[in-house]
């Protein structure tokens, strides 16, 4: 099972194998693969024989919006299941002052680019939520790029940069102990993830929504029996109490989904963010 390293991704990776190799009593191995297109092209090119899988997020289909990538999601890359989706919430240094989402626009109005913003590589999901809430709510801050979202968090929870939009599991403890202030969470609707907070896009961006959505592919030519199989298996594990207990514990979300719902979402999420991104 390959993947790209660290983070959501490797936690819903080790997660899920741990869950497979008892189902299919077969070791399922997780193989890092850094770099945002690594694991995906690495997936693409594989022989297409139910041993080489990926676990990625959303970036599989939003980088080659943004960017030229070594390989073609919708012919190389066959989905099986959509694993788990979490919220990202919008949070700020206490010491920029600010405390709602529309002062912060306001703010970033005032002052173009002078507010940055701390985000993993192109195209992550937290680079996403941020570049959507930018053009939705016309402001312009300055995007700090870092390799990661750790190291992003790190920068933003001491202060050398402002803000950053995060995972909920993430910032929970440390917006209870007033080190970060949460705003809002990137749902569309209120997610039980981020209990009492209120969505962006009720405080003053209508419409605005940024998840990040984690899935389960396979080289594309792998037989439809075998994507058959594991959409089966993956889907039984995500559904156990003891699996979506850890996942949520961790602000996520477990999901599982058939392979054509799956494709349908990628599709959906795919053709709106294309637009928003021309726009």
């Amino acid at each position: 099972m390959t993947q790209a390293v660290g983070g959501g991704i490797d936690f819903t990776a080790r997660l899920l194998a741990h869950g497979l190799t008892d189902r299919l009593g077969q070791q399922i191995i997780v193989d890092n693969r850094g770099g945002t297109n690594v694991a995906p092209q690495t997936v693409a090119k594989a022989t297409p024989d139910g041993y080489t899988l990926l676990v990625h997020n959303n970036t599989v289909w939003i980088a080659p919006i943004l960017e030229d990538v070594p390989y073609d999601h919708e012919k190389e890359l066959a989905p099986i299941t959509l694993t788990s989706r979490a919220p990202n919430v919008l949070v700020i240094h206490p010491s920029l002052g600010i405390i709602s989402v529309k002062e912060l626009i306001a703010r970033a109005k005032a002052a173009p680019g002078e507010i940055n913003y701390a985000s993993g590589p192109i195209g992550a999901s937290n680079h996403i939520a941020a570049e959507l809430f930018k053009a939705m709510a016309g402001v312009n801050l300055t995007r700090i790029g870092y390799k990661g979202g750790g190291p992003a968090f790190n920068d933003v929870l001491a202060g050398q940069v402002k803000l950053m939009f995060a995972s909920a599991g993430t910032i929970a403890g440390h917006v209870k102990s007033g080190k970060l202030r949460a705003l809002g969470v990137s749902s569309l609707e209120p997610s039980p993830l981020a209990p009492g907070l209120p969505t962006i896009a009720s405080l003053g961006v209508p419409g605005y929504t940024s998840e990040a959505i984690y899935g389960f592919w396979a080289p594309a030519k792998t037989p439809r029996a075998i994507i058959a199989r594991l959409n089966q298996d993956a889907v039984r594990v995500l559904q156990t109490p003891e699996i979506k207990d850890k996942f949520f514990a961790a602000g996520v979300e477990a999901v599982g989904t058939s392979a054509e719902q799956f494709v349908a979402e990628i599709k959906a999420e795919g053709a709106r963010l294309s637009k928003l991104f021309k726009a």
